[in-house]
């Protein structure tokens, strides 16, 4: 059973709406490791859309589980990282006028940037995941920058309708994980994961994290972070 990464990012974007307090992804984090998480997700962009510096300094310090911290390759991100220094950094593409990330970090076409943001993250001892579409020439590319684990975007699975296409992008993310596995990369997969969806992605044999967000925070308004979480993570162990 792959291990449940749970992205707060949302409960922020509800809370700078209004710019105001709350809702605190803090807050939501300590209820999404009641519920079962085996890790949070934050993705501080450079707008600030959402997640807030003071978040991702007060999430370092107060949770038990991993801390996941998605980020584009860019300077004063990889500082902020490099001082906080969270169990993992999901490197990820970022364009200010979209809603949310549209598709993986390119590595062919930013070679030299990635190559340097990973040398730049391990020496202060952070583990690097690249974000990353299921493509075979990406994942090769994500070894030979020396990455330590992918993961791939499911966002073309999760917006697939019919059952024979969604079948086709099934076999996709299987095979790259596959490959992944093969060059020596842990897999993960992120991105439209919902309740409905996320199991035929959580059953392919050596996906070890995913990472889900706007569903289990839609779901929390009706029952709850932590209800929401477990329900999540219910699913999940019928991979079993």
């Amino acid at each position: 059973m792959p291990t449940l990464g749970v992205n707060i990012d949302h409960v922020a974007t509800v809370r700078q709406a209004r710019h105001t307090t709350e809702p605190d992804p803090v807050w939501a984090a300590a209820m999404a490791e009641l519920g079962g998480a085996d890790q949070i997700t934050v993705h501080l962009r450079e707008d600030r859309r959402h997640i807030q510096d003071r978040d991702v300094r007060v999430l370092r310090q107060t949770v038990n589980v991993r801390l996941n911290m998605e980020c584009a390759c860019l300077d004063e991100m990889l500082k902020i990282s490099c001082d906080l220094k969270p169990d993992q950094v999901c490197l990820v593409p970022e364009k200010r006028e979209e809603i949310t990330t549209e598709g993986g970090l390119d590595v062919m076409a930013n070679h030299s940037r990635v190559s340097d943001s990973i040398k730049r993250l391990h020496d202060s001892g952070i583990v690097v995941s690249l974000f990353i579409d299921p493509d075979k020439h990406q994942i090769a590319r994500a070894k030979e920058l020396d990455a330590d684990a992918i993961e791939l975007h499911t966002g073309i699975y999760a917006a697939t309708r019919g059952i024979e296409a969604i079948q086709q992008q099934i076999r996709i993310l299987t095979e790259s994980c596959e490959f992944g596995i093969e060059q020596g990369l842990r897999v993960h997969a992120g991105h439209g994961l919902t309740y409905t969806n996320v199991l035929p992605v959580a059953r392919i044999v050596g996906m070890e994290e995913l990472n889900i967000g706007h569903s289990i925070v839609s779901r929390a308004i009706f029952v709850g972070f932590q209800q929401a979480v477990r329900e999540m993570k219910q699913i999940c162990k019928l991979v079993d």
